[in-house]
């Protein structure tokens, strides 16, 4: 009995440890287990699939993670797939959490190495493409196990499709939909293991909220992304062939993978469908695939899940309504979502442009291709081409007007950018200018021309909407025109919109939204119809698949859109002149500030202008990158639409940037009304753009205006009163004394008269009338004293004296000796002041 305790103690978990002292007493004492399999036949009630889920279970809660990770090493190496499959959904859950976002898994989004060095080496070891979970994925795959996965949780246009009873266009859902049995609760998809596993990981990504403390995670850095990474590159090799799936027990034989049954056949990847009908779902039929396709169906299904999961969640019937301004959003994306997107993108670039020159070429479908180097040529035309461009559509359209922008922007600049993802790289000119695009992408410009041309028409609508003096916004635009303005993309662009404005002589008949497309039934080679060549085909192909038959085309080099960059290259200009002004005022208001207004006796300017705007935070060399940003993105947008320097400079004549002839800023363009200033059209424009704006400043009465954060509350409080109790009990003798026409009259108004209201900016015909029926007398005010510069200023002059051997009183005499010279000073200059005025 000991014996056998202690052989089964190196390989199984604690939790089934402590079972086996229940062992029969009728069991022979000189048994000896050589395996977990002969200890599990041994014991028939311990190798209950409820009892070892529920072993884990506990050991999930009592265990640390490490320890977890150790026994479920052992569990997927020796219980054989039969006991595996019913603990797979659970291990799974935990994993990645669940679908309805109330468990966190593991929390792959926020778990870094820099924070978590253990946790993090250990999860990425569990979840590497070759490490343990992929083992058991394999070995459950080997066994044709299928699992249940949810309808309610897929993306809405692939979720509502299934509940009308149609077949989603993608092959992913073909012979997986399960209708629910009489009583059931819903539509469930029969999942293989491999489907399964990354169902949910994809899934994790939108399912799974941060947590609050996970703001500041560098999304680069946490192991959801880099196992993104690795999953792309394992099974979609820009080098050699998709490695095979690993053996599930020493020395012996991989595991055979799943039939692409469930899918549709390879050479249907060509293009879209010619079905006219959408395919009801009682109408699933079994497609026999080719068996050289075996090699790389786990290829095509991760492509397939990571697009559906983050990109299809919006249909061009979706989008068309969503054009309206009343609709309500069905899904927003986050700024983590899109950047792993990104990296989807930039990885499939890779894995398309690996293909070698001999096999880019036509002629190379006329001989026979390898499956996995079709799949690199129909990638992206096939699987991601359509779903990203309504992704994008809606990203323009409803992302907010804010800097965090900036990932949609660069995601789809690295869609439209396929060479900077070539093995091979391009020359670059000798001036060191930009490199010229090589005509090589000519094909990918035109059968990608809404991408480019649309995609930019928006980029153009939300730019002469934001704040160009901003540099994150000034970047951003920057980022457009430098893509653009690449030699010869300008030329491939208008190349491409002169086919589709093509008249349409000899092109076939069109088929509703999809223009071309091979049946189910066609052989491996028919995918690519030698008849259908023509370039203005191909292009018109596009354009009517992802915006419809009836879509309305604006050309990016018709006047519509040069008017638009006329408008932006007159913006930037006057953000340009903006940017200056503000680096001029705040250069003035630093240099002009007096000393004494650092020790508390000069009033502090608490109306400066601007001060909603980063560039007051960062200061002169966000003043300097910006201006360089809006300069070089002039000097793009003008290459590439070819703008002169006259048309710029008429047009900001005519929009009055110019500056008036004493080089202040002027207010926005308002017109007089009755009730004082009304804006036009163009001050509104103005403003949002933060071109102009009025001088707001506080004209209410100076003892009652908001605390500072200069102040001290309670001492303001307490001195407001005790001025108050003064001016009441003494509020004759004090305008008296303010009356008097010597000098101590004009000491007394010095200090007990508020300066004339005459010199502010009244703007408004009301507020006038207002200001001028409220008229104060003599009073005296201490709130100066409740200023921590104040207070902070005296401390200073006492700790001077005590330097100098001078007593608390000596000082405090010489300070109002000091002061009342000062006073005096200045009590006759104002007076003087104000006889000259006379």
């Amino acid at each position: 009995m000991t014996t056998c305790r202690r052989r089964i103690s190196k390989w199984w978990p604690q939790s089934l440890r402590e079972a086996t002292l229940s062992i029969p007493q009728w069991f022979p004492k000189t048994a000896i287990f050589n395996s977990p399999r002969e200890a599990a036949m041994a014991f028939p009630y311990l190798q209950q699939p409820s009892f070892l889920l529920a072993s884990l279970k506990a050991d999930s809660i009592n265990k640390p993670f490490a320890q977890r990770c150790q026994d479920l090493v052992k569990v997927i190496e020796d219980f054989p797939a039969k006991e595996l499959h019913s603990i797979f959904p659970w291990l799974v859950e935990s994993i990645f959490g669940s679908l309805d976002g109330v468990l966190i898994g593991w929390n792959l989004r926020c778990l870094q190495g820099r924070v978590s060095p253990v946790e993090y080496s250990i999860a990425m070891e569990f979840l590497d493409p070759g490490g343990p979970m992929m083992k058991l994925v394999y070995k459950l795959q080997a066994e044709d196990y299928k699992f249940e996965f949810p309808v309610s949780y897929l993306p809405g246009p692939v979720k509502a499709s299934i509940q009308e009873r149609v077949l989603p266009d993608s092959p992913l859902y073909h012979n997986k939909v399960q209708f629910p049995p009489t009583g059931g609760l819903g539509l469930n998809l029969a999942l293989n293991p491999f489907e399964y596993y990354m169902f949910f990981f994809a899934l994790s990504l939108i399912t799974q909220k941060p947590l609050s403390g996970a703001l500041h995670v560098r999304t680069s850095h946490c192991a959801y992304f880099i196992l993104v990474d690795r999953y792309l590159s394992w099974f979609l090799p820009t080098e050699g062939n998709v490695l095979p799936p690993l053996s599930s027990s020493p020395g012996g034989t991989s595991p055979s993978p799943a039939p692409r049954t469930p899918a549709m056949p390879f050479a249907s990847y060509g293009l879209h469908h010619t079905s006219l009908l959408k395919r009801h779902i009682s109408h699933q039929t079994s497609v026999n695939a080719d068996p050289a396709s075996h090699e790389i169906w786990r290829s095509e299904t991760l492509l397939q899940v990571f697009v559906e999961m983050w990109l299809h969640h919006y249909s061009l019937e979706m989008y068309q309504k969503m054009q309206s301004p009343h609709a309500k959003e069905s899904f927003t994306p986050t700024e983590e979502h899109v950047l792993v997107v990104r990296l989807l993108l930039k990885h499939l670039h890779a894995f398309s442009n690996s293909l070698k020159p001999e096999q880019v070429s036509p002629s190379a479908h006329s001989h026979a291709t390898s499956p996995l180097e079709e799949f690199k040529r129909a990638a992206i035309p096939r699987f991601v081409q359509q779903k990203l461009y309504l992704f994008l559509q809606h990203c323009f359209g409803h992302w907010p007007l804010d800097a965090s922008f900036r990932a949609v922007l660069e995601m789809w600049l690295s869609y439209l950018q396929p060479w900077r993802y070539a093995p091979e790289k391009q020359a670059q000119s000798s001036d060191g200018q930009a490199r010229c695009v090589s005509e090589r992408w000519a094909p990918f410009v035109q059968e990608n021309l809404l991408m480019y041309t649309k995609l930019f028409v928006g980029f153009l609508s939300r730019a002469l909407r934001t704040d160009l003096v901003s540099p994150k916004n000034a970047l951003m635009v920057f980022r457009v025109a430098k893509v653009f303005a690449q030699p010869n993309l300008a030329e491939m662009i208008q190349k491409g919109e002169q086919l589709f404005l093509e008249p349409e002589l000899v092109i076939p008949h069109r088929q509703h939204r999809f223009f071309t497309a091979p049946t189910f039934t066609g052989s491996f080679l028919s995918s690519w119809p030698p008849a259908v060549t023509d370039t203005s085909f191909k292009v018109k192909s596009h354009v009517y698949s992802l915006e419809g038959q009836d879509c309305k085309y604006t050309p990016m080099f018709g006047p519509e859109v040069r008017t638009l960059v006329l408008r932006l290259a007159q913006l930037i200009t006057q953000a340009k002149q903006t940017a200056k002004s503000i680096s001029d005022q705040c250069g003035e208001s630093a240099a002009g500030r007096p000393f004494l207004s650092w020790l508390g006796f000069y009033p502090s300017d608490t109306n400066s202008s601007y001060s909603a705007n980063d560039l007051d935070e960062m200061g002169q060399d966000s003043v300097r990158k910006t201006d360089e940003y809006l300069e070089k993105a002039l000097e793009y947008l003008g290459q590439t639409f070819r703008l002169n320097e006259a048309q710029l400079a008429q047009l900001t004549l005519a929009l009055g940037t110019t500056q008036d002839e004493n080089g202040k800023k002027q207010l926005p363009d308002c017109i007089v009304g009755e009730d004082g200033l009304i804006l036009t059209p163009l001050g509104r424009y103005q403003i949002i753009n933060g071109l102009r704006r009025f001088e707001i400043e506080y004209q209410g009465d100076s003892e009652l205006q908001p605390i500072r954060s200069y102040e001290i509350p309670g001492l303001v409080r307490v001195l407001f009163r005790l001025s108050s109790a003064i001016n009441h009990r003494f509020a004759d003798q004090m305008a008296a004394l303010c009356s008097r026409a010597d000098f101590l009259g004009s000491f007394c108004r010095y200090h007990l008269m508020e300066p004339v209201l005459a010199s502010r900016h009244l703007l408004s015909p009301v507020g006038q009338s207002r200001s001028a029926g409220c008229v104060r007398g003599p009073r005296l005010s201490l709130r100066f004293l409740g200023s921590y510069r104040t207070l902070l200023s005296l401390l200073l002059a006492f700790f001077v004296a005590s330097l100098f051997r001078i007593g608390p009183v000596p000082c405090a005499l010489l300070l109002v000796l000091g002061y009342f010279l000062y006073a005096m000073a200045m009590a006759l200059l104002t007076e003087r002041g104000k006889l000259h005025q006379l």
